[in-house]
């Protein structure tokens, strides 16, 4: 079907009408990764907190049993999994990476899984894996929406381990690197890694002064610390995934907005050639005309 010149104008138009939609939604990427990236820095000092806490009551007493490992290796312990994706489209691989992250992690452990989703697409996505899903939650759309989506996964959290005081509990979000990239990862909650529970203890105090004394019942003061711990852990790795989903949106639109750029280069190429063809043709007509009126003129004489 041959172009006409109206038809490319209306593509030109639509493509522009598109690209100032896509260069809106980069704006509104770019800004979001802001807000996200400081959320999580906002926090560093305050989870660093956390830590010196468990630490020091590490140092005062025996560890409790619900937070010891060695007696948890078992394949009917269950397993809790927060896997961390979005609601809306237009972010690339964004949710099949942390997809398939996840499943190969969770295929690989022993024990009876129970799996939340935060995020339409990555719940459609799990679904496909046969994975036993249990719960899905909203993405939230600011920095303020997460602590009620904590607060709900926290609810949950309580309802697993009053199954099984032993239950385990991992995250599985995308990482921001980046203003542009980001890595899939996991973080295991509970039980608490022997390894990082040695470290804590290791930690130096930032005073010089002598270690603080627990007031009141240590081990609900641990008890508590736990609970801030994992808030902490959850609505980082939220922030985290946030980031790394307005990032996957804003390469997602860089390369649309190339495309589009592209496109209207080709397509204003073939507007001209087009309307160049129809000038040249009118010229021909033209010239055509007064050369038959030139041969009739001088047959007349």
């Amino acid at each position: 079907m041959t172009e006409t010149t109206q038809s490319l104008s209306t593509k030109i138009d639509r493509a522009k009408d598109l690209q100032s939609v896509v260069r809106t939604m980069k704006a509104l990427a770019a800004s979001n990764i802001g807000q996200y990236e400081k959320s999580v820095s906002a926090l560093s000092d305050y989870y660093h907190t956390v830590e010196l806490g468990l630490g020091l009551c590490f140092r005062k007493i025996a560890l409790m049993p619900a937070v010891q490992e060695g007696k948890t290796q078992k394949n009917t312990r269950l397993i809790g999994a927060v896997i961390f994706g979005s609601d809306q489209g237009l972010v690339g691989q964004f949710n099949d990476i942390i997809t398939d992250y996840a499943v190969k992690e969770l295929k690989a452990l022993p024990g009876k899984a129970q799996v939340w989703a935060v995020g339409e697409r990555v719940y459609s996505r799990l679904e496909d894996e046969d994975l036993p899903l249990v719960g899905l939650y909203n993405v939230p759309n600011s920095v303020k929406a997460i602590t009620p989506l904590i607060a709900q996964i926290l609810v949950e959290n309580e309802k697993l381990r009053s199954q099984d005081e032993d239950a385990e509990l991992y995250l599985y979000y995308n990482r921001h690197k980046t203003r542009v990239t980001y890595e899939p990862v996991s973080q295991r909650l509970l039980p608490f890694d022997e390894t990082w529970r040695d470290d804590l203890v290791k930690l130096s105090w930032p005073t010089e002064n002598l270690l603080p004394e627990v007031m009141g019942d240590i081990k609900e003061t641990l008890r508590a610390l736990i609970s801030e711990y994992l808030f902490v852990s959850l609505f980082r790795a939220c922030a985290e995934s946030l980031a790394s989903e307005n990032a996957s949106r804003l390469a997602a639109m860089q390369r649309a907005d190339k495309n589009i750029d592209d496109l209207l280069d080709n397509l204003s190429g073939e507007y001209y050639r087009v309307r160049q063809s129809g000038i040249d043709e009118e010229l021909f007509e033209v010239v055509s005309g007064f050369e038959a009126l030139s041969r009739s003129h001088r047959s007349i004489q």
